[in-house]
């Protein structure tokens, strides 16, 4: 055990959730400051009542309070809350002071317009001070922020400023990516046009020339003559915070809606006893705000454990591949973030950039997103933790705000394996008709019980939350399937609709792209399953290789190579049927690889919803 973790016995944790879940919640909630006490800690259904749970009942919280003037009272009040690293534009530093001053500003502003508590406003900036600012004035307020990933295009933007019926939008005029502009004002123009519901659009003009119409209102102008107090509302421990839209497989985007008490509760929780921050640590998540890793582990997180973060706008590999390490140096950054794809991005580049720059400050790299591959995790601890910092998987999704399974800093790291389930969480892995698998087996992953920082509903569509919720599966599904060993370490192997059956074979995508990943001639693989007369499916994969997109006889040469590859790795029936070479894969702007978009493609289907695709 690493002396100093603030969680070195798990099973300790562990057991003092179990023997007491509600002792355990409250214990949790008292770490944080409440305007006034609760009566009850949870009112918890499961299945049968469609996941129906409210927790802290009759509690007054406010999330920006936590966040600011309860680290303030601390002492923290000239502590480094943030350090800003912009595409353009000199780095900036900002205290919990400072932050306190700009945020009240910011929710003075929104209360200027009229936004009041419940209200809904929509956040379509960049990963900037400003548009982390903006999130923490509207829960200051009381105000529901809903973020959108800068960059999306005017109908997904559309599609939720309709359906939460914001009344503001608040953007920037632009944003940079790879030093290129993207017209972030034109998509809020296009988006808005004839929606009578959006009274002001308040623009932070980053290109000095962007003209302003008639509902556009100038950020700075408004923002600056402000005051610098404004006193936090006292929400309800169940009011809701924010609304974070998420794609399904098909039909429109959900509107996950998470709120100020378990939310709060829980993701301090984990930033403090699972993510093992300390208020002497340097955090930084290489997200964006656009996701739920940018609002647990950017926005509230770090600030509700008051440690300093690092917050950098752009791409991990622009302007050069040695960015990331050159600003550990730089901060010295002890605690870190990131994505599975970001690492194999990592190992594209090789460890020589690594080399030039100081890391030994990193004393923990957490990665989560997508399932870890072996090869992958086994690379960064070579490299990344070359001077000890551990290297460690986690999971969780948009609809659960923070961490479901976990290795811990102090545990024994398993490459290929999340962890194990985090103390609150209560977790299944059953077969299609209800029944718990034997350790070893694949299955479903399911949560029998709500935890506290879970979603409370999907907005204006209560009974799609509810369909998360399954009797005959015995709790929340996931869609995702996972096996568990002996020792209780789970891996999540990936998404239900990315499980292959092959002539009654069930095969895991993550096992097959983790196979062809060990060919030194692949960077990056995803595979789907495509029907087949005989088998059922048949695996197709598609590779991004090393060096030129290989054609010809080269193409040939390699695929037959690959395929044997596999053969070799997992055996005749994981073999692909074919492989497809290409310059990029479908991803997310979190770094998912979208699989279902490469299926739909070779089947000539509609995709579904792919608001969220990187391009």
């Amino acid at each position: 055990m690493r002396a100093g973790a603030l969680v070195v016995d798990y099973d300790e944790w562990h057991r003092s959730w179990s023997r007491d879940p509600d002792g355990f919640w409250d214990a949790a909630a008292r770490e944080l400051t409440w305007f006034e006490p609760w009566s009850r800690v949870s009112e918890v259904g499961g299945p049968e009542q469609g996941g129906a749970h409210r927790w802290f009942a009759g509690g007054k919280i406010n999330l920006s309070y936590n966040c600011l003037e309860r680290n303030i009272e601390r002492g923290f009040g000239e502590r480094v809350a943030l350090h800003f690293e912009l595409e353009r534009g000199e780095a900036r530093s900002f205290t919990y002071a400072e932050v306190l001053s700009e945020v009240s500003r910011i929710a003075n502003c929104l209360k200027s317009f009229g936004i009041a508590k419940g209200d809904r406003v929509i956040v379509y900036m960049p990963l900037t001070p400003q548009g982390i600012f903006t999130m923490q004035a509207c829960a200051r307020i009381g105000a529901i922020h809903s973020v959108v990933y800068a960059g999306m295009g005017p109908d997904a933007l559309r599609h939720r400023i309709e359906d939460a019926g914001a009344r503001m939008v608040v953007c920037a005029d632009a944003t940079y990516r790879r030093g290129k502009v993207v017209d972030l004002l034109a998509i809020v123009d296009r988006a808005i046009d004839g929606l009578s519901v959006v009274e002001n659009v308040l623009v932070h003009r980053r290109e000095a020339a962007a003209p302003l119409g008639t509902r556009h209102r100038d950020f700075e102008n408004c923002v600056r003559p402000q005051s610098p107090v404004c006193p936090a509302e006292h929400t309800d421990a169940e009011d809701p915070a924010f609304i974070l839209y998420t794609s399904g497989t098909s039909g429109k985007p959900k509107g996950v809606v998470h709120v100020h008490g378990g939310y709060g509760v829980g993701v301090h929780l984990l930033m403090r006893h699972y993510y093992d921050t300390r208020e002497n640590d340097v955090w930084w998540s290489t997200s964006d705000i656009g996701w739920i890793v940018g609002h647990s582990y950017i926005c509230y997180g770090p600030m509700l454990a008051g440690c300093t973060q690092v917050v950098r706008e752009g791409a991990p590999d622009w302007p050069d591949a040695g960015v990331v390490w050159s600003l550990i140096g730089k901060y010295r950054v002890t605690t870190m973030f990131t994505a599975p794809t970001a690492v194999r991005m990592f190992m594209r580049s090789g460890p020589g950039p690594i080399e030039t720059h100081d890391i030994s400050s990193l004393r923990v790299l957490y990665c989560a997103g997508e399932p870890f591959n072996p090869e992958a995790q086994e690379w960064a601890v070579r490299h990344l933790g070359k001077h000890g910092a551990a290297v460690v998987d986690n999971y969780w999704q948009t609809e659960i705000a923070s961490p479901m399974i976990g290795t811990f800093a102090a545990m024994t790291v398993r490459p290929g394996f999340a962890g194990k389930a985090i103390p609150g969480v209560e977790l299944a892995i059953v077969t299609p008709d209800g029944r718990e698998v034997p350790d070893g087996h694949g299955g479903l992953l399911i949560m029998k019980r709500p935890v506290p920082y879970m979603m409370r509903t999907i907005w204006g569509d209560p009974a799609r939350y509810q369909s998360y919720w399954s009797k005959t599966l015995g709790g929340y599904v996931t869609g995702d399937i996972a096996v568990r060993d002996a020792e209780g370490y789970i891996a999540v192997l990936g998404r239900s609709d990315d499980v292959l059956n092959v002539a009654g074979h069930r095969i895991g995508t993550a096992e097959v792209e983790s196979a062809l990943l060990t060919h030194p001639a692949v960077v990056e693989s995803a595979v789907v399953g495509l029907p087949d007369p005989l088998r059922g499916e048949c695996i197709m994969a598609f590779v991004v290789a090393k060096g030129p997109e290989p054609a010809g006889d080269a193409a040939a040469g390699l695929e037959a190579a690959l395929i044997a590859h596999v053969r070799d790795t997992l055996g005749p029936i994981a073999q692909p049927s074919k492989v497809a070479f290409v310059a990029s894969l479908p991803k997310t702007r979190s770094g998912k690889i979208v699989r279902r978009l490469l299926k739909a493609r070779e089947l000539g289907q509609d995709a579904g919803d792919i608001s969220t695709l990187e391009d």
